[in-house]
């Protein structure tokens, strides 16, 4: 490989706080208003021009489409960020759960009033590059911008990246699957046009979609008291027209999935259709690739709707994601690792920092959690080794393959943000390192934010 030198120079210091986030997803978002709240300087850093990540920036709506009668939840932010997106007109009832639908627009605005009045330092178009660190001890971070090369001085730094960028740069142990072996990316998009009734009504007589219909093209494991409860999922026509030849077969690539909302004006948003395999979203190669292919199957997928899907005749594109919905990258070596077994077998432990329903949606499996089984989510997992006054939250957290399916969608994600903010800013005010944090504090501040921790 080539290689450049470059010459040492000095970098000016931005600013200095307590606790530092890094990325505003949901766990970033989360994050940041938890540590605020807790009364210590708190900044949160984003390399995109809005806040929210996967809600706002890809466009995912189903914050907790999960949920239903019987689901037991840890509350706190995850709560709020529904309740303050519908006050402002930005979310509407969730088509297969007792959830919210998230307008993704519109949530870029709740994102940013949350923030400011919780009272974060907010900074957009910022990215970090390199971690900050001193005798083992993460003391923040450098960042480039258009303002140039700055450093930004904290005392805790949160790595809510969703990729563990800030934790591998800082030399924490982490673990990645092989390529071949990670989660699907989507390009993610929305129709307007499209005649709402008349493709409310194919779903309701013909279609009648089920999560059980999910095992058409994946091979899946339910509970099996999913498989007669209603999935806004589509297959068939995409089976059909690559079969046909409408559209080619790539490998790797898979059309068929699921929608969110359908409005009265004629918008179908969130269609979840296109997954992408073989791709390393680490990777800036592999990243081109597949925005570039994900749109040109966003499209393929539009045209089969329109030929094939009662409804979707004059359907037209109305936006892409800005940005892929990414699933499985990094996972850090934590202190603890949350495991299949955890998940499955409702783990109790002293040191949770939330609660989070036994809801599995990936790498083979999807269990819906109607039944009130839970398991805790354990602080030490958001702890990484070898490094200290770091912490990770999101779906970055420790975890096996399984785990990882249930810790990365995304109220898990605000949980652990959550839990990671308040206790970032616990040890700061007690002046004792992430790893060495009054648990018991953490977790009576969590209690107070309205946080279910047993």
């Amino acid at each position: 490989m080539d290689i450049i030198h470059e010459h040492a120079r000095q970098i000016p210091v931005l600013a200095s706080v307590d606790v530092l986030v890094v990325g505003s997803g949901p766990a970033g978002l989360a994050a940041a208003i938890a540590a605020a709240r807790e009364g210590v300087t708190t900044m949160i850093v984003e390399r995109y021009g809005c806040f929210g990540g996967v809600i706002s920036q890809v466009g995912v709506e189903g914050f907790a489409w999960y949920r239903h009668a019987a689901t037991i939840e840890a509350g706190g932010l995850a709560f709020e960020f529904e309740r303050e997106a519908d006050a402002l007109g930005g979310a509407r009832p969730e088509c297969q759960s007792d959830s919210k639908a998230l307008d993704a627009e519109m949530f870029k605005y709740v994102a940013d009033r949350m923030l400011l009045k919780a009272g974060v330092i907010p900074l957009l178009h910022c990215t970090a590059v390199a971690a900050i660190v001193e005798d083992g001890l993460v003391r923040g971070i450098i960042t480039e911008s258009k303002s140039g090369r700055l450093a930004i001085r904290a005392e805790r730094v949160i790595d809510c990246s969703g990729d563990a960028d800030v934790a591998a740069l800082a030399g924490a142990p982490f673990n990645k699957a092989p390529k071949h072996e990670l989660m699907s990316v989507t390009q993610l998009f929305n129709c307007c046009g499209v005649d709402g009734e008349a493709f409310r009504h194919h779903v309701e007589t013909e279609l009648k979609p089920t999560y059980k219909d999910w095992g058409g093209y994946w091979s899946i494991v339910t509970s099996g008291k999913e498989d007669s409860m209603f999935s806004p999922y589509l297959e068939t026509p995409f089976q059909e027209a690559v079969k046909d030849g409408l559209i080619p077969k790539d490998e790797g690539v898979s059309l068929g999935g699921t929608w969110s909302s359908v409005t009265p004006n004629g918008d179908v948003t969130q269609l979840n259709v296109v997954f992408q395999g073989n791709i390393d979203a680490t990777d800036v190669h592999d990243l081109t690739r597949a925005e570039i292919m994900g749109r040109e199957n966003a499209l393929r997928a539009l045209r089969v709707l329109q030929e094939r899907v009662p409804g979707f005749r004059q359907a037209r594109l109305r936006n892409f994601g800005m940005t892929l919905g990414v699933r499985e990258t990094r996972k850090i070596d934590g202190q603890y690792t949350l495991t299949e077994h955890d998940v499955f077998n409702e783990a109790r432990f002293e040191d949770s920092i939330g609660i989070y329903p036994e809801f599995i949606d990936g790498c083979g499996y999807l269990i819906i959690p109607t039944t009130g089984r839970y398991f805790h989510l354990p602080y030490r997992a958001l702890v990484p080794r070898l490094v200290d006054n770091l912490l990770v939250a999101g779906r970055s957290i420790s975890g096996d393959r399984l785990a990882h399916a249930a810790f990365r969608n995304m109220a898990c994600c605000v949980a652990t943000g959550q839990g990671a903010g308040v206790a970032a800013a616990v040890s700061v005010k007690d002046r004792v390192s992430t790893a060495s944090v009054d648990i018991g504090k953490v977790q009576k501040s969590l209690e107070k934010q309205g946080v279910r921790v047993f």
